[in-house]
């Protein structure tokens, strides 16, 4: 990776989460398998389940025309897969972690494959007041979608040490803010602002560049909005913390997919997304991080039927959009489970892209 050195390299030195040339969680917890063997996570792999992809299309819409037409509460979410998502507040929009290629991987022929097309390309989003970029790993910093809008001269807020990826993928250093926990920068005109907040995850894209980079979730707030982006991460106290310091959110986006006891400190999963949910104030809990590519081994819907079990019990209201179609949440009843359609147990509606079976 490009190294990190002069100004970077101090600010890095200077971050409590730094220390012997590397970043740390504040549990110290690390990506070490949890719990039983790697043999036994190799069975898994191997003989384990099959329905890891979907065996059939998934229904995807065209946002295009929701998003020629004005959001009517101010606040609307446009879900494109995995961590991706237009958000528009208020007037404003961001998109955070993008990927829009069709592999979360360092070569393009192969590693995991996405299950779905991209619901619209980066050349059909509307003008972005900002992309946000939660940390350095393949499945949410692509490089050839960083390449795209670097030459969109969009600005770009990170975690502390990822400037330096972005510089080397065409960014300008001054389109660039990175951040160190509980650092907040205010976009020109100050109608938002994003604050880095802990998270509890790791880093790195090589087997030689581990935890060289910070990672973060995400307060977005406008005057009259405020959002929680999760990125990745596992469960910590730190989100009472959060919870303390901003109130209750609009809505909270949390990852719950690509999960396994294994790897249980630094990713959620559904069970945990609800308790991380409850530490940050509850509101409506958008889930992210599921559906479009397969980085775990557990059936690729099991997030999301989880969730909704869990969900109910616990009074949680969860919302579900449809890859592609804008969410208003203040509109949104209860949640559209949408991807049983994959087994005709639900009618997407009004679907007007299909993606090619994984499975072909």
């Amino acid at each position: 990776m490009p190294r990190l050195e002069g100004l970077r390299l101090e600010r890095a030195r200077a971050s409590k989460q730094y220390r012997d040339g590397t970043f740390h969680n504040t549990s110290g917890a690390g990506p070490g398998l949890q719990g039983g063997s790697p043999l036994s996570v190799l069975g898994e792999f191997f003989f384990g389940s099959r329905a890891r992809a979907p065996q059939g299309p998934l229904p995807v819409e065209s946002p295009l025309a929701g998003w020629a037409r004005p959001s009517s509460s101010g606040l609307r979410i446009t879900w494109l897969g995995h961590s991706t998502l237009l958000l528009e507040l208020d007037g404003l929009r961001v998109l955070t972690d993008p990927v829009f290629g069709e592999r979360a991987s360092p070569v393009s022929f192969a590693g995991a494959k996405r299950f779905h097309p991209v619901p619209a390309r980066i050349a059909e989003l509307p003008r972005l007041d900002a992309v946000l970029l939660s940390h350095d790993h393949y499945d949410h910093l692509c490089a050839t979608s960083l390449r795209e809008l670097a030459r969109l001269e969009v600005p770009v807020i990170t975690s502390l040490g990822v400037g330096a990826r972005l510089e080397a993928l065409g960014f300008a250093p001054e389109r660039i803010t990175e951040l160190d926990w509980w650092e907040e920068h205010v976009l020109p005109g100050g109608a938002l602002s994003f604050t880095a907040t802990p998270a509890q995850h790791f880093s790195g894209r090589s087997l030689t560049d581990r935890n060289q980079t910070l990672w973060s979730s995400w307060v977005i707030a406008s005057e009259r909005r405020r959002l929680f982006f999760s990125g990745d991460t596992g469960l910590t106290e730190e989100f009472a913390a959060i919870h303390q310091r901003f109130g209750t959110f609009d809505v909270v986006m949390l990852e719950i997919g690509a999960w396994h006891p294994a790897w249980g400190s630094i990713h959620l999963g559904p069970q945990n997304a609800l308790r991380a949910f409850e530490l940050l104030g509850g509101g409506s809990l958008l889930p992210i991080h599921w559906g479009t590519f397969d980085l775990a081994l557990h059936p690729w819907d099991e997030p999301a039927e989880t969730l909704l079990r869990l969900a109910q019990p616990a009074g949680a209201r969860v919302l579900t959009p449809l890859l592609g179609r804008p969410l208003e949440p203040a509109l949104q009843e209860a949640p559209t489970p949408w991807w049983r359609a994959v087994y005709g147990k639900y009618d997407a509606g009004r679907s007007v892209m299909r993606a090619s079976s994984s499975s072909s």
